[in-house]
């Protein structure tokens, strides 16, 4: 198969605002790979120019080896997208809303009647299937919309933020979903504010800030690279005056607590007993995706 994203120097731009600022970036075929940023970060920006609905201002893209300028049609008839906004057609039932989406990509009504039972036995929805749109939860609404992108057996599936606000439950159901179309050779592009979602999802990612690329690699690569191998969490009364620089560590002061980055967090927490600094409370955990992202992108709040 054809590399499904090769992009080079990949450009998008609203009158004097970049939103992606000339972007390297190449996804193989049947991998999971996943686009992290706070808002604004260029994301939305570039799944939609992937989409082809939306022109790149310069550089180069080929989705499948074709220029989506030109090859808008072709792309398309190879893509899946579930957008991030609920985009189902309440006025229909659930398996209406998969035949009429068949019908679209050229399927006969048999066709598409049998592509839609198919599906709904893959988003666990067989006994929903003559219920509105309205009535279903939103976890439901997010498996309908998946099973509806997969109509035209597609071998690319772009998904934006494709479990926010769902609860556990649904999230977790949706990925076993994901997984299984990875594993039937799909290729996924996902954008996700969930740290732990892109390491459950993602073989390889992007984090992104500002329009630009500022680390990309595997979730354990990218942990390794840019954090410690673990992390004390350690918390002092407000008016504890302690010195913690003198463990040679990166710290990062919090409102509620401090965090101490390093590769053995029993043997900090020792250190710090052991010298008079005793924290009112600690916790040693594995380093995550998370610090990852807030160690390259900030703490600050970006609306």
């Amino acid at each position: 198969m054809e590399q499904p994203i090769a992009a080079a120097g990949l450009t998008k731009t609203f009158g004097d605002f970049t939103a992606v600022d000339g972007i390297d970036l190449t996804i193989e075929p049947g991998e999971s790979f996943a686009m992290l940023g706070p808002n604004g970060a260029g994301k939305s920006s570039t799944m939609r120019m992937v989409s082809t609905v939306s022109p790149i201002t310069s550089g180069s893209l080929r989705i499948f080896g074709m220029d989506p300028h030109v090859d808008g049609p072709a792309i398309r008839d190879r893509l899946g997208v579930v957008a991030q906004e609920n985009n189902l057609d309440d006025e229909l039932s659930v398996v209406e809303n998969i035949i009429l989406y068949g019908r679209y990509f050229g399927l006969s009504w048999k066709e598409a009647r049998a592509k839609a039972t198919e599906l709904l036995g893959f988003a666990q929805l067989e006994d929903r299937a003559d219920a509105r749109v309205t009535s279903l939860s939103g976890g439901m609404k997010r498996r309908l919309a998946i099973a509806r992108a997969l109509v035209n057996d597609p071998d690319l599936v772009l998904l934006d933020e494709p479990t926010t606000g769902l609860d556990p439950q649904a999230r977790h159901l949706l990925w076993q979903r994901l997984y299984e179309l990875k594993e039937r050779g799909v290729t996924l592009l996902l954008t996700t504010h969930y740290m732990d979602e892109a390491e459950q999802l993602a073989d390889r990612l992007v984090v992104m800030d500002h329009g630009t690329i500022v680390a990309q690699g595997a979730p354990a690569e990218l942990i390794a690279e840019h954090v410690t191998r673990e992390v004390l969490e350690v918390r002092y009364p407000p008016e504890a005056e302690i010195d913690l620089e003198s463990l040679g560590l990166r710290l990062e002061s919090l409102t509620d607590r401090i965090l101490i980055y390093t590769d053995d967090g029993e043997a900090t927490m020792t250190e710090l007993v052991n010298s008079g600094r005793t924290p009112s409370s600690s916790l040693v955990r594995r380093a995550s995706l998370e610090d990852v992202f807030l160690a390259l992108t900030g703490r600050r709040l970006v609306e």
